[in-house]
């Protein structure tokens, strides 16, 4: 398998990176930490050498802390990227803050957790609305200075603040949400990666699990399930999704791949695109995920593809019902 360079690093990552936000448990159901712990091995024996999480991942770091339980022993073969900047208040909301003093305790609190030295590559995790994001990356540069980062990243931001972010900091990624029909980096914020030699490791290349094909058409979601929140599983727009994936099976079924394998191998061929972040917290899901990476579709079958996701049109993106 060819491992992907990391911006303008030393670092190597494959295209297939676990994401680490479904074994925290908060808006996933039926997650247990001896399936999380089972999860992450099993990414690292189907060849994933990158993980991703975060300091919020957790109302208490639990995601941080599995992941290194893991892979403390196997330090040396991964690269390990994590985020601060995002934390849990007194009531569960979810509060930006990403002045230096936050960053630098967050960096040592995850550094607890994990218990490592170094963090291969740490993110902003989003902008804080209360000070110019050129404080944060700021910040971070001094991380890198001290040693206890290798490399910088910054997650949910539109291209302007990333220009301002990167006068500052040399930017190794950057980590938007992105897959089949919520493409909108393509207009301006990937090719200004692309130019600038930063990697692009896209979220929700499943699109929250609804592009892997499982989900039947009268599936009824469990009232503790967080997806019930986006207008892609409701309604007109979950037809329209369930439409597009019939045009994928015939695809999956000649090669005899799962429908996710194809979205996924489609993902990590698209110009700009180092490496597709896939959640998961059962062992079968990772393993699935990662027999995406030794194959390619063929020319022919991405523009079989590219004619159904026209057909599809654009989706609602982001907005809670």
């Amino acid at each position: 398998m060819t491992l992907r360079r990391l911006g303008q690093t030393d670092l190597h990552v494959t295209p297939i990176a676990m994401g680490c936000w479904p074994i925290a448990g908060i808006t996933s159901i039926d997650v247990s930490e001896a399936s999380s712990l089972e999860t992450i091995a099993a990414a690292l024996d189907s060849g994933i050498n990158h993980f991703d999480t975060a300091y919020c991942y957790g109302y208490t770091g639990e995601s941080e802390q599995m992941v290194g339980r893991v892979l403390r022993p196997v330090r040396d073969r991964v690269v390990l990227a994590t985020k601060g900047g995002i934390h849990w208040g007194p009531d569960r909301k979810q509060m930006k803050d990403g002045r230096r003093e936050t960053l630098f305790r967050q960096v040592d609190e995850s550094l607890q957790r994990l218990g490592f030295d170094h963090i291969d590559l740490y993110y902003l995790h989003a902008p804080d609305p209360a000070i110019p994001i050129a404080e944060s990356a700021g910040a971070l540069r001094e991380l890198v200075d001290t040693g206890k980062i290798r490399a910088v990243g910054a997650s949910n931001c539109n291209l302007m603040q990333l220009q301002q972010f990167q006068a500052v900091c040399p930017l190794a990624a950057i980590q938007p949400h992105y897959n089949m029909l919520q493409r909108e980096i393509e207009a301006d914020i990937l090719p200004w990666c692309i130019a600038n030699q930063i990697s692009v490791m896209v979220y929700w290349p499943l699109m929250k699990g609804l592009l892997a094909g499982k989900l039947p058409r009268e599936h009824v979601f469990d009232a503790r399930d967080g997806r019930q929140k986006y207008p892609m599983f409701h309604g007109e727009e979950w037809l329209k999704n369930q439409d597009f994936l019939d045009h994928l099976r015939p695809i999956a079924a000649a090669r005899n791949v799962t429908v996710a394998q194809v979205v996924l191998n489609w993902t990590m061929q698209r110009p700009g695109i180092t490496s597709a972040l896939c959640g998961a917290k059962r062992p079968e899901q990772i393993r699935d995920n990662a027999a995406a990476m030794p194959w390619q579709l063929t020319a022919d079958e991405i523009s079989t593809i590219d004619a159904a996701i026209a057909a599809r049109g654009e989706i609602v993106s982001r907005a809670a019902v």
